[in-house]
């Protein structure tokens, strides 16, 4: 297998939509997320892929702003490999070249969020060497 990594095309964000919906079971239509990062492209927001040969098999979005506990700051947000493809360090892989991405773009550090109940993930950004700074409210408007 021949995995490459690199930053999706603004204008074919919309490649994301099939793996968005696996990692959050189709909770929304593809409309929906269409809309959604259409908008997302205009703001502070980049998508990473994963590919093997020509297959998109892994994404994440990169979300940067400066905060003011921790400089330059890059937010990933929905981390996603293919469930075929895990368990083979492909996920390392991918976040050493996300994290040299963010140092190219002048970030000093690097946070994310992940749903209490997934606790493969916790093990995985543990590993990382991420660690747990607060929690992430949220309230529908």
């Amino acid at each position: 297998m021949s995995f490459s990594f690199k930053i999706l095309d603004k204008t074919n964000i919309h490649i994301v939509i099939p793996l968005m919906q696996k990692l959050t079971n189709n909770k929304h239509s593809d409309e929906l997320l269409k809309e959604r990062f259409s908008e997302m492209v205009l703001q502070n927001y980049e998508c990473a892929g994963v590919y093997d040969n020509e297959i998109l098999i892994g994404i994440t979005g990169m979300w940067f702003c400066t905060r003011h506990y921790s400089g330059k700051s890059m937010e990933l947000d929905h981390v996603y490999i293919d469930e075929n493809y895990r368990g083979k360090g492909l996920g390392k892989q991918f976040l050493k070249w996300v994290y040299d991405y963010g140092r190219s773009k002048g970030c000093e550090s690097c946070e994310l969020n992940t749903y209490v109940n997934n606790y493969p993930s916790h093990k995985f950004y543990y590993n990382e060497g991420f660690e747990i700074y607060g929690y992430h409210f949220f309230k529908k408007l």
